[in-house]
Protein backbone atom coordinates (compact mmCIF):
# COMPACT_ATOMS: atom_id res chain seq x y z
CA UNK A 1 0.00 0.00 0.00
CA UNK A 2 1.24 3.49 -0.83
CA UNK A 3 2.67 5.39 2.19
CA UNK A 4 0.54 8.45 1.37
CA UNK A 5 -2.66 6.39 1.69
CA UNK A 6 -1.51 5.22 5.11
CA UNK A 7 -0.80 8.81 6.21
CA UNK A 8 -4.23 9.98 4.97
CA UNK A 9 -5.98 7.10 6.74
CA UNK A 10 -4.16 7.89 10.01
CA UNK A 11 -5.09 11.58 9.73
CA UNK A 12 -8.76 10.74 9.12
CA UNK A 13 -8.81 8.40 12.13
CA UNK A 14 -7.17 11.01 14.40
CA UNK A 15 -9.52 13.80 13.28
CA UNK A 16 -12.59 11.56 13.59
CA UNK A 17 -11.45 10.53 17.09
CA UNK A 18 -11.15 14.17 18.12
CA UNK A 19 -14.62 14.98 16.80
CA UNK A 20 -16.15 11.99 18.60
CA UNK A 21 -14.41 12.97 21.85
CA UNK A 22 -15.52 16.64 21.66
CA UNK A 23 -19.11 15.75 20.77
CA UNK A 24 -19.80 12.68 22.91
CA UNK A 25 -17.06 11.93 25.44
CA UNK A 26 -15.74 15.26 26.77
CA UNK A 27 -16.77 15.76 30.42
CA UNK A 28 -19.06 18.73 31.11
CA UNK A 29 -16.52 20.21 33.53
CA UNK A 30 -13.95 20.71 30.77
CA UNK A 31 -16.29 22.24 28.18
CA UNK A 32 -15.99 26.01 27.66
CA UNK A 33 -18.48 28.06 29.64
CA UNK A 34 -20.51 30.69 27.80
CA UNK A 35 -22.83 33.18 29.49
CA UNK A 36 -24.45 34.56 26.36
CA UNK A 37 -23.52 38.05 27.58
CA UNK A 38 -21.89 40.43 25.09
CA UNK A 39 -19.51 43.07 26.41
CA UNK A 40 -18.44 45.90 24.11
CA UNK A 41 -14.98 47.29 24.85
CA UNK A 42 -13.22 50.17 23.09
CA UNK A 43 -9.48 50.68 23.54
CA UNK A 44 -7.57 53.66 22.14
CA UNK A 45 -3.86 53.70 21.26
CA UNK A 46 -3.22 57.30 22.34
CA UNK A 47 -1.34 59.55 19.91
CA UNK A 48 2.39 59.66 20.67
CA UNK A 49 1.91 58.25 24.18
CA UNK A 50 2.68 54.53 23.64
CA UNK A 51 -0.19 53.42 25.84
CA UNK A 52 -3.68 51.98 25.59
CA UNK A 53 -6.65 53.72 27.21
CA UNK A 54 -8.09 52.05 29.14
CA UNK A 55 -5.21 49.72 29.95
CA UNK A 56 -7.43 47.33 31.94
CA UNK A 57 -10.95 45.99 31.67
CA UNK A 58 -13.03 43.32 33.39
CA UNK A 59 -15.15 40.49 32.07
CA UNK A 60 -16.82 37.37 33.40
CA UNK A 61 -15.76 33.91 32.24
CA UNK A 62 -17.94 33.03 29.25
CA UNK A 63 -18.59 36.61 28.09
CA UNK A 64 -18.26 37.40 24.41
CA UNK A 65 -16.05 40.46 23.97
CA UNK A 66 -16.70 42.78 21.04
CA UNK A 67 -13.40 44.68 20.97
CA UNK A 68 -12.83 47.90 19.01
CA UNK A 69 -9.30 49.30 18.96
CA UNK A 70 -8.70 52.81 17.65
CA UNK A 71 -5.22 53.99 16.62
CA UNK A 72 -4.75 57.77 16.96
CA UNK A 73 -1.14 57.63 15.73
CA UNK A 74 0.21 58.29 12.24
CA UNK A 75 1.92 54.89 12.27
CA UNK A 76 0.72 51.31 12.73
CA UNK A 77 0.17 49.57 16.04
CA UNK A 78 -1.10 46.10 16.81
CA UNK A 79 -3.10 44.31 19.47
CA UNK A 80 -2.39 40.80 20.70
CA UNK A 81 -4.22 38.82 23.36
CA UNK A 82 -2.50 35.44 23.19
CA UNK A 83 -4.83 33.66 25.63
CA UNK A 84 -7.81 34.26 23.35
CA UNK A 85 -6.20 34.04 19.92
CA UNK A 86 -6.31 37.74 19.03
CA UNK A 87 -3.55 39.28 16.94
CA UNK A 88 -4.30 42.13 14.54
CA UNK A 89 -2.49 45.08 13.01
CA UNK A 90 -4.13 48.47 13.55
CA UNK A 91 -3.43 50.79 10.61
CA UNK A 92 -2.32 54.39 11.16
CA UNK A 93 -5.32 56.54 12.15
CA UNK A 94 -7.50 53.46 11.78
CA UNK A 95 -9.60 51.05 13.77
CA UNK A 96 -10.12 47.32 13.96
CA UNK A 97 -12.68 45.06 15.58
CA UNK A 98 -12.23 41.62 17.08
CA UNK A 99 -14.60 39.16 18.71
CA UNK A 100 -13.64 36.49 21.21
CA UNK A 101 -15.03 34.60 24.21
CA UNK A 102 -13.13 34.79 27.50
CA UNK A 103 -13.15 31.08 28.22
CA UNK A 104 -11.04 31.01 31.36
CA UNK A 105 -10.73 33.09 34.53
CA UNK A 106 -7.57 34.96 35.46
CA UNK A 107 -5.48 37.94 34.40
CA UNK A 108 -4.49 38.09 30.74
CA UNK A 109 -2.15 40.64 29.16
CA UNK A 110 -2.74 42.44 25.91
CA UNK A 111 -0.02 44.38 24.17
CA UNK A 112 1.08 46.17 21.01
CA UNK A 113 2.25 43.50 18.60
CA UNK A 114 3.79 45.82 15.98
CA UNK A 115 7.12 47.55 16.74
CA UNK A 116 6.19 51.22 16.95
CA UNK A 117 9.25 53.05 18.25
CA UNK A 118 9.57 55.26 21.29
CA UNK A 119 9.46 58.87 22.43
CA UNK A 120 9.11 61.14 25.42
CA UNK A 121 5.84 61.66 27.28
CA UNK A 122 5.82 64.15 30.19
CA UNK A 123 9.63 64.00 30.34
CA UNK A 124 9.57 60.20 30.63
CA UNK A 125 10.82 57.92 27.88
CA UNK A 126 8.05 55.57 26.69
CA UNK A 127 7.95 53.12 23.85
CA UNK A 128 6.62 50.00 22.24
CA UNK A 129 7.24 47.78 25.27
CA UNK A 130 5.25 50.11 27.54
CA UNK A 131 2.08 49.64 25.49
CA UNK A 132 0.49 46.86 27.54
CA UNK A 133 -2.70 46.20 29.45
CA UNK A 134 -4.59 43.52 31.39
CA UNK A 135 -7.94 41.80 31.13
CA UNK A 136 -9.34 40.65 34.48
CA UNK A 137 -11.68 37.69 33.95
CA UNK A 138 -13.83 36.67 36.92
CA UNK A 139 -14.73 33.00 37.34
CA UNK A 140 -18.31 31.81 37.02
CA UNK A 141 -17.52 28.82 39.19
CA UNK A 142 -17.74 29.43 42.94
CA UNK A 143 -14.87 27.94 44.92
CA UNK A 144 -15.83 25.41 47.58
CA UNK A 145 -14.15 25.94 50.95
Amino acid sequence: MNKYYIIVIILVVVIAGGVVYKKYLQPESSKPITTGEVKEVTIVAKKNEWRFVPDTFEAVQGDKIMLTVINEDDYDHGIAIEAFGVSQRIPANGRITAEFVVTQPGEFPFYCSVPCGDGEVDHVKRGHFDQVGLIYVKSLVKSVE
